[in-house]
């Protein structure tokens, strides 16, 4: 049977950070991203998905990167038989607020979706989650005598265990190992392990938190979300959150200081305990004279 191509459609993954939490904009109660057809007229994509995020949200984006064109129609059964729908997603950095949008959005924090990905001091959910993930890929790897070493190796080394060490940028193999062993609703499997998403729009959130995780690495894209001024524990949470991490507070401080990313505003804040915590800034020269060759932020574990 010959396969053909549904209309394509724009799906957003608008990711925020609030209150130390990583948040994505979401509309139908959680369950989807913001999404709809691309038009044909438009003459730019990416200025017609600004308008259209807009539209949707009635929320202004900055930061928007092309993140990956999905056509995978045996996942996505709204496609129709026979169809393969094109899923062209983009990752857009904002800051959280109000949505009053036709497409009645709403926020939710990423770790609802991916409780395991969330590795910080006190989260009892991620690992309670991965404990139960761990007895069902052992499982599923065991189903399968001629693939059990294999499959074990995978798991392994996608989740951190047996000796290998936690890789926070493999958040989307994580999800398409359980995905493989249909651990999760979207693959046929039973209610669990996180808030499901319609079709495979949980595939391309993990997309856009692993791209994410990865380009904070070499571009200070966080500054993104953050607001005007900030204290430097603010930003280091806010890296935290992104990447589900605790970080190394001496060596964080350290390397903003060796890049020079941001600068005093000459202001204070009393929201710390203790004396009161200097307020920065980023420089917005910064990223015009480094985007080129790269500017990471410091990813040092506690």
């Amino acid at each position: 049977m010959e396969t053909g191509f549904a209309q394509a459609e724009l799906i957003a993954v608008l990711a925020a950070v609030t209150a130390n939490e990583p948040r994505v904009m979401t509309i139908r109660a959680g369950k989807a991203l913001p999404s709809g057809p691309f038009e044909s007229s438009q003459t730019s994509l990416q200025a017609g998905l600004r308008d259209w995020i807009e539209s949707q949200t009635g929320h202004p984006v900055g930061f928007l990167e092309q993140l990956y064109t999905f056509a995978d129609g045996d996942r996505d059964p709204g496609a129709g038989a026979g169809m393969r729908r094109i899923s062209i997603s983009y990752l857009g950095l904002v800051r959280e607020q109000a949505a009053p949008g036709a497409g009645q959005p709403e926020w939710h924090g990423w770790y609802e979706y991916f409780p395991w990905e969330d590795r910080r001091d006190g989260a009892d959910a991620q690992a309670a989650a991965l404990d139960q993930i761990a007895a069902g890929l052992s499982a599923w790897a065991d189903s399968d005598p001629h693939l059990q070493s294999q499959r074990r190796q995978r798991i392994d080394f996608t989740f951190g265990l047996n000796g290998w060490n936690w890789n926070e940028d493999l958040v989307l193999q994580r999800y398409e190992l359980m995905y493989e062993a249909a651990l999760i609703p979207e693959a046929g499997g039973r209610p669990g392990f996180g808030q499901p998403m319609q079709g495979d729009h949980r595939r391309i959130l993990a997309t856009g938190i692993a791209r994410l995780r990865t380009k904070i690495k070499y571009r200070p894209v966080a500054f993104e979300i953050m607001p005007a001024s900030f204290t430097l524990l603010q930003l280091q949470r806010t890296v935290e959150a992104l990447v589900g991490l605790n970080l190394h507070k001496s060596n964080f401080r350290r390397q903003i200081d060796q890049q020079e990313l941001i600068e005093e505003t000459g202001e204070t804040t009393a929201e710390t305990r203790g004396r009161p915590a200097m307020l920065f800034r980023y420089r917005p020269s910064v990223l015009e004279a480094r985007q080129m060759a790269g500017t990471r932020l410091p990813i040092s574990r506690s």
